[in-house]
């Protein structure tokens, strides 16, 4: 008993600590033995005082165990960027392998349209890449000679302008959920395509290490972002359809929206970060800048990305499943 009332304490003063699956257990098995002493001692008139006290007790854990008291979460950003955002993205991690699968097809489709017909490149890619439609090797040349630091300002407002572009780009893909996912499909692939047109384009000329160093510093972080954004826009166009369920199209509609608020506000942290290293790290160079530091600072950004949404909140991922499954036999 005086343990119980230690444990109730202790959840009273820190209303927003959570129990391991074994102090869940204990705390169970300390309320079941104070309800049977309970019973007993209800039995004998002569401990008013013991009952009275053991009444108090089983009220409180009754509270705790049904969960009839009022809590107030504080939202911590902490929490939400370790634990709510990665998890939310492993509950659907189906629809970004297909919005991912959607984008190599587009990338595939680009790479053998360029390397059959090198004159489709002008077709495909649009004005904002109109600086790529030269020879790939002249162009590598230039940017090699072009030593000169471009001021802080016109760096920033450039890094300003790429974030505006790539999260409109995402909004977008998520937004185009509501066309029952056509207009998120055709947006993966032209992506797609215009990544395949550039990548294959820039490896037939031999300049896959310059490639490498332009592209992974911040496509490591873009990519996956906009890929994301799709996976946004499937799980809206999957709600929309509705496919095997029941559910209302307003029930459906409610039960996605936290999550995809939860993706888009995490996509929109990605992009930001890609945009600032496109804009101060990526447009620099050799000799100002090797390509081999560039290529690894890229690939050290995309093993902490994969780490990051496959493995942070796995605990408590885990947790939940094993309490559930403790609690539904």
């Amino acid at each position: 008993m005086t343990e119980l009332e230690s444990s109730l304490d202790r959840l009273e003063v820190n209303q927003d600590r959570k129990l391991s699956l074994d102090d869940l257990r204990r705390f169970h098995y300390l309320y079941d033995r104070t309800a049977a002493g309970l019973a007993k001692v209800s039995s004998l008139a002569a401990e008013p005082e013991t009952r009275r006290y053991l009444e108090s007790l089983i009220a409180r854990a009754y509270g705790e165990v049904h969960e009839t008291r009022d809590r107030q979460h504080r939202f911590s950003p902490l929490v939400w960027f370790f634990q709510t955002l990665p998890q939310t993205f492993r509950r659907h991690v189906r629809a970004f392998w297909l919005s991912t699968a959607i984008t190599v097809l587009g990338a595939i489709f680009g790479g053998f349209a360029v390397a059959y017909d090198p004159e489709a490149k002008a077709a495909v890619m649009p004005e904002m890449f109109a600086n790529h439609l030269g020879d790939p090797t002249e162009r590598v040349a230039q940017e090699e000679r072009d030593r000169d630091s471009p001021s802080a300002g016109s760096m920033s407002s450039f890094s300003a302008q790429l974030m505006v572009n790539n999260i409109s780009v995402s909004i977008r893909a998520m937004a185009f959920g509501m066309t029952w996912g056509i207009g998120t499909i055709l947006l993966l692939f032209y992506n797609g395509v215009i990544l395949g047109v550039i990548a294959v384009d820039y490896v037939q000329a031999g300049q896959t290490v310059f490639l490498l160093g332009w592209l992974l510093p911040h496509g490591s972080i873009e990519l996956p972002a906009i890929v994301m954004g799709g996976q946004a826009g499937l799980m809206l166009a999957s709600a929309l359809i509705g496919w095997g369920r029941r559910t209302t199209l307003r029930e459906r509609f409610r039960a996605i929206a936290p999550d995809l608020t939860t993706l888009i506000s995490g996509i929109a942290l990605m992009l930001v970060w890609a945009g600032l290293v496109e804009a101060f790290f990526s447009q620099y160079h050799e000799p100002t800048l090797p390509y081999a530091v560039k290529i690894a600072f890229g690939a050290t950004e995309l093993l902490l990305l994969c780490l990051f949404l496959g493995r942070c909140g796995k605990k408590t991922d885990v947790d939940s499943k094993t309490i559930s499954g403790s609690a539904n036999p």
